[in-house]
């Protein structure tokens, strides 16, 4: 086992409801720090009187990925006083089935011997070996895991499916690294869209971008506004006033994209945005197509668009884009637009 694969996973914690309705941070190894604690103590669900229980959800602060597995504990069991519980594991990856996968376990074997001990060694063991294995509560193997199946989980089809041409402006929106923000009242359906649309930009891989399950607290705000770019998940409403943390702004259920005022000029729309929103709806379209294979030609498309770009930029003086360089091509307007800010997201651009 490559010690690499096992080196993500940062720290094991434990959060747990009592009989009288309190809920406390009771344990963790190694540590997690005082403004994380805070967070993961406020997505874990145990804290809100009891109206939404969610089994499983993740995120990210702070540049550290969080999963979060919580269980309702059932007579008779070692744990007397405790009505629920939640796991939570701090990684740098983001592979939410693998950490699931593992939370199970780490559930299983704490409500069986009721003391954490048993659970620190199960994740130590993973830490070690990339192995967690015992009759009763499971295996659990690491390479079973790759980073690609988790990119690629979600459904770029039912995301087209939902929105149809106007994907193209999310598309736009991820390739000048642009602020998406959505939102939905129920935070599965946000972990399950936003984690597909990082894949709309295949060529960068990037996840990093991605913030699924965000509340309006001045603690995460300020974290994401660290990052020029991201795919940002809201259960609150209130955040379709706040203009000042989206450039793009989607309304899941009932399936409406906003472009703000302030980004219009840089979203603006023409034939190439329109070749490619036909692309990826035919795309996604056809029955005989995989999600892995609707990716896959949405990111030839794109690369298309950036060989073509980097031909622009080779003209150059130090292999740069100018906006004089790109006005003697004498694009459309819009196509003109797009491939500006586009070199800018792409350090391709002479300031």
């Amino acid at each position: 086992m490559a010690a690499a694969d096992t080196q993500f996973m940062l720290s094991v914690g434990l959060i747990e409801k009592d009989v009288n309705g309190d809920t406390l941070w009771v344990w963790c190894y190694p540590s997690v720090d005082s403004n994380l604690r805070k967070v993961l103590l406020s997505k874990c669900c145990l804290t809100k009187e009891g109206r939404d229980f969610h089994t499983f959800v993740f995120g990210q602060f702070c540049r550290t990925w969080y999963y979060i597995t919580t269980v309702e504990v059932q007579e008779p069991t070692a744990l007397i006083k405790v009505t629920h519980f939640s796991v939570v594991i701090t990684a740098k990856d983001f592979n939410p089935e693998k950490y699931a996968a593992l939370s199970r376990i780490l559930c299983r074997t704490y409500v069986k011997h009721g003391s954490p001990v048993k659970m620190m060694e199960g994740y130590i063991t993973v830490l070690t070996k990339g192995v967690c294995q015992s009759d009763e509560n499971g295996s659990f193997l690491i390479k079973d895991y790759d980073v690609r199946k988790a990119y690629l989980a979600g459904s770029i089809k039912d995301v087209v499916s939902q929105f149809g041409m106007e994907t193209i402006i999310l598309y736009t929106a991820l390739m000048l690294k642009r602020r998406i923000v959505v939102h939905h009242p129920r935070v599965e359906a946000l972990l399950e869209f936003t984690r597909v649309l990082p894949a709309l930009t295949w060529h960068r891989k990037d996840w990093s971008i991605l913030h699924p399950y965000v509340n309006l607290t001045e603690l995460e705000l300020d974290d994401l506004r660290k990052c020029p770019g991201y795919v940002a998940g809201f259960v609150d409403p209130e955040v379709s006033n706040r203009s000042d943390l989206f450039d793009v702004h989607v309304n899941l259920p009932d399936s409406v994209i906003t472009v703000s005022q302030s980004a219009k000029e840089a979203m603006a729309m023409g034939k190439l945005h329109k070749d490619v929103g036909h692309l990826i709806v035919q795309s996604a379209e056809d029955a005989d197509k995989s999600d892995s294979q609707v990716i896959k030609d949405i990111s030839l498309k794109t690369k298309e668009i950036l060989a073509n770009l980097a031909a622009l930029a080779d003209e150059g003086e130090d292999s740069k884009i100018t906006l004089e360089g790109l006005k003697q091509r004498h694009f459309p307007p819009a196509t003109e637009n797009f491939l500006f800010h586009l070199a800018a997201a792409e350090q391709l651009l002479r300031i």
